[in-house]
């Protein structure tokens, strides 16, 4: 970038921190910055000391954008004309993944071997190896009164108390602190949300509230007949792999996006698999992506939807923080004429989803959904597909369908008055050149939508707080991953140069409670509040970042909304889980296995912390030289 503009790399950063960060004073010295994240992240893991000896000694460049679909989840609309651009740009992403066809085959299954890291033979033998230290420890520990039959989930207690050992049963298991998925399902019910497991943290944080993907294929959760996932990206040889060896044969749809070159691609990589077939997503407004992540899973004894935030390749099941909701087996319908939906309408909204897709290949999976009984599923589905919406369907899609939803089953005025919005997401649109072109007014309302508020028309209601948890350059930085995790966050300069009002609305990404500080968010969710953290009136996970395409955007004097891409998420409300006016939250865990109430397992620790002065966000497009990462590395992205 130095040489392009004839200034020096100091002189670019200067020029930068000036940029984004108006609210803030000059940046200080290194060192003092670094101190002022300490201090902003309080109890933040410290940089790794498991770092080798050579990438210690030198600061080594790189650039990759493995799992960065975002870059294209929306466009400034000065650019959407330049189609070029957005093909290099899709080409440069999907190129990132390993081309398996060009590299030999020893070098294909290092490198799987390396991102692959859940594989089933690694939990056995892990498994495998904490009860023989049990049995060597045996004599030292007092015996357990309930013996092999032990029902204790607690890790604590295994430790504790010595117990006969039962290889390969659900009573050796259930004391193990390796839970076997059925199991971690089982804890966090009736809100059934979880993150993905993570490499390199404590054992701790993957063993409960955390899943892989071949703990939601796996056979313990059902019997499997075809599935069909919905997504971005796929790598098709890792996603069989990920299925047990009695399913990798199956019937099984994937629904993608991909356009042109990008879809002949696909086609040629599916000819490797006869019992994958493929459905286009139709994208009829330039720009919009296909950046839904679902799962429908037909077993013999029902039918499970899962919705997520992870891509379908390794990378983003391995180091990320993804977040996953799992709903129970729906069962068939014992009378063909019921309708079978929940209080939530999740049978119809997801139905109405399907159908918008307008594809025949999805209409066995819509007669499979209409076949099942829904009435146990206790989240309402928010969903975005590509269009012009008027009339009644303006209220169907993106955040009009939330405002709805709000305005009929929301909070009281009175109890959240003081109660801040926040969002939380991995990627950032154009957003106009004020936060009131369309943040804090359009879309922020709709977040703030209380009961009755669609029978008030007319009536301002006061703006609440609003904060963005959104990864600071630090928070990249210091990730496990170092540097090379933000290419899963796309932020870019030339946005961002249109925006600087966004930076005072920015928090760090901060989950101690979960062990996920240094696991890069790509999850993305959003929330309302209580001030000290400890209550919310309402959550959503989803895939829908902060975009005017995800979203969508009011047009022609509010008559409709228009909307690029396709997206889903579920938003959870307290009636559905026993409570009156909002439910616990918390990111311990053990506050949460322990509290006698069902409490809402939260990614990210609450309340937020804002970014302070010296700290930027993280752009993917800009140098950083000052500071090397977790692995000694530079950041110097292609001009």
């Amino acid at each position: 970038m130095a040489a392009h503009t004839g200034l020096t790399d100091e002189e670019v950063a200067r020029t930068l921190q000036t940029q984004f960060d108006l609210e803030y004073a000059e940046q200080e010295e290194l060192k003092e910055k670094d101190s002022k994240l300490a201090r902003a992240m309080a109890k933040a893991h410290t940089m790794s000391d498991s770092e080798s000896d050579d990438s210690a000694s030198g600061k080594t460049s790189i650039w990759l954008r493995t799992g960065s679909e975002d870059l294209f989840d929306d466009y400034d609309d000065d650019n959407l004309h330049d189609t070029s651009k957005k093909k290099s740009h899709q080409s440069t992403v999907k190129n990132a993944k390993v081309n398996e066809k060009d590299v030999s085959k020893s070098t294909k299954k290092e490198v799987l071997e390396n991102l692959d890291v859940y594989d089933d033979e690694t939990d056995v033998e892990d498994s495998t190896n904490d009860e023989e230290k049990a049995e060597s420890s045996s004599s030292k520990k007092p015996l357990c009164k309930y013996g092999s039959k032990c029902y204790r989930k607690n890790p604590s207690h295994a430790e504790e108390f010595y117990h006969p050992s039962k290889r390969k049963t659900d009573d050796a298991a259930a004391c193990s602190p390796e839970k076997r998925p059925k199991q971690a399902y089982q804890e966090l019910q009736p809100f059934n949300f979880f993150l993905t497991k993570v490499k390199d943290i404590k054992n701790q944080y993957n063993s409960t509230g955390a899943l892989n993907l071949k703990d939601l294929l796996s056979e313990r959760m059902g019997s499997l007949k075809s599935s069909c996932h919905f997504n971005f990206m796929f790598d098709m040889e890792w996603l069989v792999k990920q299925y047990p060896e009695s399913s990798r044969k199956l019937p099984l749809l994937l629904v993608h996006g991909d356009q042109g070159r990008d879809e002949l691609r696909m086609k040629a990589e599916a000819q490797d698999f006869p019992h994958i077939s493929l459905c286009r997503a139709p994208l009829d407004i330039p720009y919009g992506t296909h950046h839904t992540k679902m799962m429908l899973l037909l077993y013999t004894t029902g039918l499970r939807v899962v919705i997520h935030t992870a891509n379908l390749i390794p990378n983003d099941w391995c180091q990320k923080t993804q977040g996953i909701w799992v709903s129970p087996v729906f069962s068939p319908l014992a009378n063909a004429s019921e309708k079978g939906d929940s209080p939530t309408g999740f049978k119809t909204d997801l139905l109405q989803y399907l159908a918008a897709y307008k594809s025949g290949k999805l209409a066995p999976w819509e007669r499979h959904i209409q076949a099942h009984d829904m009435k146990t599923a206790n989240v309402h589905i928010i969903g975005s597909v590509p269009g012009r919406h008027v009339l009644s369907q303006k209220n169907c899609w993106g955040h009009l369908k939330l405002k709805k939803v709000l305005s009929e089953r929301g909070p009281e005025p009175t109890l959240v008055q003081n109660w801040p919005l926040l969002g939380q997401f991995s990627s950032i649109g154009s957003l106009g050149p004020n936060k009131e072109a369309w943040l804090t007014t359009e879309w922020a309302q709709s977040l703030n939508t209380c009961k009755g508020a669609l029978m008030m028309q007319g009536v301002k209601t006061p703006q609440p707080k609003l904060n963005l948890v959104f990864p600071s350059k630090d928070n990249i930085r210091l990730s496990l991953e170092g540097y090379n995790g933000g290419g899963c966050v796309p932020y870019s300069i030339k946005t961002a140069s249109k925006q600087p009002w966004l930076t005072p609305f920015f928090c760090q990404w901060i989950s101690e409670g979960r062990g996920r500080t240094k696991a890069v968010p790509h999850i993305k969710t959003y929330t309302r509040h209580s001030p000290d953290g400890t209550q919310a009136a309402w959550f959503i996970v989803t895939s829908a970042n902060l975009s005017k395409a995800a979203w969508g955007a009011l047009e022609k004097k509010g008559s409709q909304l228009m909307i690029r891409s396709y997206e889903l998420g579920v938003l959870f409300l307290p009636q559905y889980f026993g409570y009156k006016t909002s439910f616990p939250v918390s990111s311990k865990l053990e506050d949460v296995e322990k509290s006698e109430k069902a409490t809402f397992p939260l990614p990210y620790d609450l309340p937020p912390t804002t970014y302070v002065r010296g700290d930027r966000p993280w752009f993917v497009d800009v140098p950083c030289v000052d500071l090397p990462d977790t692995f000694g590395n530079n950041w110097c992205p292609p001009l």
